[in-house]
């Protein structure tokens, strides 16, 4: 018991240098990004953006797989799933802060079984219509919308996220009925809006924009408290008619519940350097999308708020997933 009381204190203090050691070797392989959403969305653009300044920094690949579906569950599932190693990481937006109150039986809980790493970036969404549809403005779209119930149609890319969620939240501030079509991508649902085969959709400013600009879609408002300056000509919601409107989409990096603090520290950092480089700030303000830095605790008390915010507009709105 004597020599075993000697050896203890030694192997207590080689247990905790371990895992500095091991943030300081991080990564020695490549990693995963699962972005639980389609290509060419948001979180798939930006993912990419942060992966391929990563490797640079970090010297070793950071590959971006797509798994998208079920309002981003299967994808988030999958990481939950991992080894807590800092070798699976999750690119998460406000979509799972919704989908705590959406999907309650859902087989995970986000801040029980993922760890906050860092933000990433936030931008406006902008609503659009198909030409087709004869709105010339958003109060000709609303009291459309109220003459014909339950005829028109807006798009999603899945139950849940913030293009799902702002659109609900219209119908529930303008008290129209217009049917919800699910989608397993924004892509899919953008591709769908063009060919005119629903009315309306709320999508990201950053990948919709250039469709306006081509004509192929109508812009009816953005849903910020002030205009984008990417597109100082369409008017926010709010002051196109409907007063105190306002919805976002924001972007994270999460990871499975246990990875090392030191290399959650590490990956906070390396991702603010990427996010606060000048060359990538302009670029993103240039498509309407802002920069975000946090600590990891402190990006832990945002989703906190942030899901208790949707909680909130969930259960007073009435909202559902079908």
């Amino acid at each position: 018991m004597a020599c075993f009381s000697k050896v203890w204190p030694s192997l207590a203090i080689v247990v905790g240098l371990a895992l500095p050691v091991a943030a300081q070797d991080y990564p020695a392989r490549n990693v995963k990004i699962i972005v639980p959403f389609g290509a060419g969305g948001p979180a798939d653009v930006y993912a990419r953006v942060i992966g391929q300044h990563l490797e640079v920094s970090l010297k070793q690949p950071f590959v971006i797989e797509n798994r998208p579906g079920a309002g981003a569950i299967i994808g988030t599932e999958e990481v939950v799933k991992a080894q807590p190693d800092g070798y699976t990481l999750l690119m998460m937006s406000n979509t799972h802060t919704t989908n705590e109150t959406l999907f309650p039986k859902k087989s995970y809980q986000l801040l029980r079984d993922l760890v906050p790493v860092a933000p990433v970036n936030y931008s406006d969404l902008v609503m659009v219509i198909h030409p087709s549809v004869p709105a010339k403005d958003l109060q000709e779209f609303i009291a459309l919308a109220k003459a014909k119930p339950g005829l028109l149609n807006y798009a999603s890319s899945g139950p849940g996220t913030p293009y799902h969620m702002a659109g609900e939240l219209f119908k529930a501030m303008t008290g129209t009925d217009i049917v919800h079509v699910s989608h397993r991508s924004s892509g899919e649902a953008r591709n769908n809006i063009i060919g005119g085969h629903v009315q309306m959709m709320f999508d990201a400013v950053t990948t919709m924009v250039p469709n306006v600009q081509a004509g192929q879609v109508r812009a009816l408002g953005v849903t910020g408290q002030k205009r984008s300056e990417v597109s100082p000509d369409i008017p926010t919601i709010a002051e196109a008619g409907v007063p105190g409107y306002e919805a976002t989409i924001w972007l994270g990096v999460m990871a499975p519940k246990g990875t090392p603090q030191p290399i959650i520290e590490k990956l906070n950092a390396e991702i603010g350097k990427v996010v606060n480089r000048p060359d990538v700030k302009e670029a993103w303000e240039k498509q309407g999308a802002s920069p975000m830095t946090m600590t990891p605790a402190g990006f832990g008390e945002y989703l906190r708020k942030d899901i208790d915010k949707w909680a909130k507009v969930i259960e007073t709105a009435g909202i559902k997933t079908h």
